[in-house]
Parts: C-alpha cells; structure tokens; sequence
C-alpha cells in the first residue's frame, strides 16, 4: 500500500474516529435529560452530518503533511446545558466523554495490536492498527486541552474555583488568539507523550 492509500485510509479513520467521538457526546447529553442532538439527527454514524470544514478537513490535512498524524475535529454536538437533569456538573459530563470514546478505541484497538498473532507476512494490518492507535491518542490527548472550543475547556470551567472567573472570561474573550498558539505547542511538544501512550499501551514503539 502506498503513501496516497496510507493517507486516505488515516484520514477515513479520523473521520469515523471524530464521528464517533461527537456521538457520544450527544448520547451522554441525551441520557442526561436533552433529546436536541437525537431530535437534530445528529446521532449517526454518518461522518457527512458532523464534518466541520475546517477542524476535519483543512486541519487533519496541514497536520497530516506537516507532522504526519492527522488530528482534528468535527462539528460539535448541539445540547442544551438548560435540560440537562445535572446542572452543576452536566456539562463535564458531556465534554468528557468525546476523548474517553477515542481513548477506548486506542484501547480496543492499541490491545488488539499486542496481542495479535504473528501470522502476517506483511507489516501492513500491524501498520494500519497502530495508525489507528496514534489517531485515536490524539484526539483524546487534543481534545482534554482547557482551550475553546475543546472538550477540555468545560472540565476547566466546571471545576475552576469561583475565584478564578476572571481566567475564565479571559479565556473565552481570547481564544481565537489561544487555540492557534495552542496548534503550534500541540504540533512540535505533544508528540512524545502521545508516542509514550502508545508504547504503554501496545507494548512496541513507533
């Protein structure tokens, strides 16, 4: 398989992953009291209804060719934190299962990769597992970032004390500032974090 079919079988994975990773979002919200993303059909598997231009489309593709891994994100999820049976800690709730659903697909997969055996001639299904594995790590490791519009970020304003509302408002008043800054930091420092992830992980390095 070559590099071009590589690159289209990762961006297909991303694709599927962060489809994945947006329905769960709108079931966790669905079983907390709010029907909106159900009602909206938002809860398919049909990756078509979540793309987002620029977070599954442009971005995977400068990450892809810049660092080779294809990380990004979809259309989020509509909810409405006003029926969600939980106020207080609703939100949270909702934003983090999004990178909990790719951690246990880098699970399923990362342990399908370890303990497979080794009865393949070609190091090609070992490769697209582990393409798999990385993608998975990092949208969950992408997403737990405390920047908007990332998952992260509601854990931050959930459990910020009270005397931090300043941070933030902050936060929020400049994050089209803070998420670029944040790709780059992301692109060239997280990398080995996400390689030591998958070595705990698949027990073989990258």
């Amino acid at each position: 398989m070559d590099t071009t079919l590589i690159s289209i079988f990762n961006i297909v994975v991303m694709l599927y992953s962060v489809t994945i990773h947006e329905i769960s979002h709108g079931l966790m919200a669905n079983s907390l009291g709010d029907p909106t993303a159900k009602n909206l059909g938002r809860l398919s598997l049909n990756p078509i209804k979540h793309i987002d231009l620029f977070g599954s489309i442009i971005l995977p593709l400068v990450l892809l060719y810049t660092t080779g891994f294809a990380f990004g994100y979809a259309k989020p999820v509509p909810y409405n934190p006003n029926n969600l049976t939980d106020r207080k800690y609703g939100p949270a709730k909702v934003a983090i299962v999004g990178p909990l659903s790719n951690l246990i697909l880098a699970l399923l997969f990362g342990f399908t990769l370890r303990f497979m055996p080794d009865i393949f001639s070609s190091p090609l299904v070992p490769l697209l597992l582990s393409n798999i594995v990385v993608l998975n790590l990092g949208l969950a490791v992408f997403n737990m970032f405390p920047v908007p519009p990332l998952d992260g970020h509601w854990l931050l304003m959930t459990f910020l004390p009270a005397r931090f509302n300043a941070l933030k408002v902050y936060i929020y008043k400049n994050s089209f500032f803070i998420f670029p800054i944040f790709l780059i930091i992301f692109m060239f420092y997280v990398s080995p974090l996400i390689y030591w992830l998958f070595k705990l992980i698949t027990g073989i390095g990258l």
